[in-house]
C-alpha cells in the first residue's frame, strides 16, 4: 500500500535516532509518497527537526515537529508521542539528560558484550549512531560490522533483547512526567501503538494526567485494534493519530503514508491545540 495524496503520517524516524534516512531525506521521501503533512518523531531527541523543517518548507509540505519518548506506566514501558512541539529548542535541552542516560546504557552493553566474548568498541557504536540518540540498533550494527552476528535480528536474538546477556534496561521516565514535559513545550501527548494494551482500564487513568490522544492507525494494529482504540478516543474526547512508524531500510517494508491517516484527524489535533492555547 502506497501513500495517498491528502493523507498524513505522524510517526516516522530518521538518523537522528534509529532510522536509516537523514531527516531531510525522510521528508523528501514522504513528499514523494504523496503525504501532505508529516511528523518526524525520533526517539528522545529533536535534533533532526531543523533540517526536516527546512526541507518541508522547500517542498511545500506541512511539517509537525515531534518526538517519541520512552516512558513507564506502572512497570510497563510505553512509547509516548509528543506532536506539534512548539518549543523545539527547549524540549531538546530537556531531553539532553535522557540522551546522556542512553549513552551510559550503550557503554554498559558494550562492557557486557566484551564479558561474553563478543567484543566491540564503544567508538564503533558512536559511529553507528552518527551523532543521533544512541540505541540498541546502533550496538547491533557494531556487532554486525565486527562479524559477531550476521544481521540485526541475530544481534537482538542473541545479545540485545530483554533477557539476553547484553540487555540493559533504560532509565525510567514515568508517563505523567512525559505528558507534562510535552505539554510544557507546547505539544500534544499521544500514546504510540497501544495495540492490545489500548483498553479502557489502561487509558482511563491517563486522562486525568492530561493525555491528549491515542495512535489509532499503526502497522502493528489489527482491524479490531483500530476499532477498539478509535472507540476509546471518541469515548474520552481525545484526538486520534496515526502513522507508519517508518524507520527506512532498518525496519523492512513499512511505507511512508501507508496508514492513510485522514487529514481530518490532523484538523482535530489543530483544534485541540487552538483551544488549549486560547485558554492559557
Amino acid at each position: 500500500m502506497s501513500g495517498v495524496a491528502g493523507t498524513v503520517d505522524l510517526h516516522a524516524h530518521s538518523t537522528a535516532s534509529d532510522g536509516s534516512a537523514a531527516p531531510g531525506a525522510a521528508v523528501e521521501l514522504a513528499h514523494q509518497a504523496g503525504v501532505a503533512a508529516f511528523a518526524l518523531t525520533d526517539h528522545d531527541t529533536m535534533a533532526g527537526i531543523p533540517a526536516a523543517q527546512e526541507m518541508a518548507q522547500r517542498l511545500g509540505l506541512r511539517f509537525i515537529p515531534g518526538v517519541e519518548l520512552s516512558v513507564h506506566q506502572d512497570a510497563t514501558e510505553v512509547h509516548l508521542l509528543g506532536l506539534h512541539i512548539a518549543d523545539v529548542s527547549g524540549m531538546e535541552q530537556a531531553l539532553t539528560t535522557f540522551r546522556d542516560g542512553r549513552r551510559e546504557r550503550a557503554r554498559t552493553m558494550v562492557e557486557r558484550l566484551v564479558a561474553v566474548g563478543a567484543p566491540i568498541d564503544f567508538e564503533a557504536v558512536l559511529a553507528a549512531a552518527a551523532g543521533g540518540a544512541i540505541g540498541r540498533p546502533h550496538v547491533a550494527k557494531a556487532l554486525v560490522n565486527a562479524g559477531h552476528v550476521r544481521d540485526h535480528r541475530e544481534a537482538f536474538d542473541k545479545y540485545l533483547a530483554a533477557g539476553r546477556p547484553a540487555y540493559v534496561d533504560k532509565a525510567r521516565l514515568e508517563i505523567a512526567e512525559g505528558i507534562a514535559l510535552i505539554h510544557r513545550h507546547g505539544g500534544l501527548a499521544v500514546i504510540a501503538h497501544p495495540g492490545p494494551d489500548g483498553r479502557r482500564e489502561r487509558v482511563e487513568p491517563l486522562i486525568a494526567m492530561g493525555l491528549d490522544g491515542l495512535e489509532v492507525r499503526h502497522p502493528s494494529h489489527s482491524g479490531e485494534d483500530v476499532k477498539r482504540i478509535l472507540a476509546l478516543v471518541e469515548h474520552f474526547g481525545m484526538v486520534p493519530s496515526g502513522g507508519s512508524d517508518w524507520h527506512g531500510a532498518m525496519m523492512g517494508p513499512r511505507t511512508l503514508g501507508a496508514m492513510q491517516v485522514p487529514m481530518a484527524w490532523l484538523e482535530r489535533q489543530d483544534a485541540r491545540l487552538a483551544s488549549r492555547r486560547a485558554a492559557a
